[in-house]
């Protein structure tokens, strides 16, 4: 059975933690308006809308904050998050998610993405990585100058932090994965996470779940390949 970690906080890092999420919600606009920027750069650019199957954005409430920033302090010992430095260690404040139908889409997505956030005078915090846990995908991203990092929870996903403001620091992070491996991180976000689940045969689903989206996954992908050999 999965076992979480209980430490105790001290006072000083409860009063800093408040304090980052009361810094955050004060800011939380800024926050909002760069994600849906985001969403209508992608939505906007003709090779990637014909790409996008659908795109979303959110941004953090205080409690998911409040949560994440206890459990960092419970892992980590040394260089506490509070409000001086949150925006510079957490870049996931908002998020925006590209959902595309296959995977060697990426192939042809991550190089206008670059683009369009370059045109629209985003930058990058770091090189873009993609988490996966599936050899062949690994070399796929590798491929594309993505930093691939296996994942042995199977989580299959393209991250990106992009800056929108060096002076303040706001930034938002990317995600772009397929629909299939978008089923497999909706159901692993309800039962096993931020928490492993504490049923061993539902932790042994989520691995049988990752390996039919897998499959699913180079189904569409080959499906797709013969429609285009069929029109030429």
């Amino acid at each position: 059975m999965a076992s979480s970690v209980t430490s105790p906080l001290s006072d000083a890092e409860r009063r800093g933690i408040a304090g980052a999420v009361k810094h955050f919600e004060k800011n939380r606009h800024q926050f909002e308006i760069v994600a849906r920027n985001l969403v209508d750069c992608f939505s906007a650019d003709p090779a990637l809308g014909n790409m996008i199957h659908f795109i979303k954005y959110r941004v953090k409430e205080g409690q998911s904050l409040t949560d994440k920033l206890e459990r960092l302090a419970r892992a980590e010992d040394a260089n506490p998050i509070d409000q001086t430095n949150l925006f510079e260690k957490v870049h996931d404040l908002a998020g925006v998610r590209i959902i595309h139908l296959h995977t060697d889409q990426i192939a042809t997505m991550h190089p206008r993405i670059l683009q369009v956030l370059e045109e629209n005078r985003y930058s990058l915090i770091d090189t873009p990585v993609a988490y996966c846990w599936d050899v062949e995908y690994e070399d796929l991203f590798s491929q594309l100058g993505l930093r691939a990092e296996r994942q042995s929870s199977m989580y299959t996903t393209v991250h990106y932090d992009v800056l929108a403001n060096p002076v303040t620091g706001i930034a938002c992070e990317l995600q772009v994965r397929s629909l299939a491996d978008e089923v497999w991180g909706e159901v692993s976000h309800r039962v096993n996470y931020p928490d492993e689940s504490p049923s061993d045969a539902c932790r042994d689903q989520l691995k049988v779940l990752a390996r039919l989206t897998s499959g699913c996954g180079r189904l569409v992908d080959s499906i797709f390949k013969t429609h285009q050999e069929a029109l030429r």
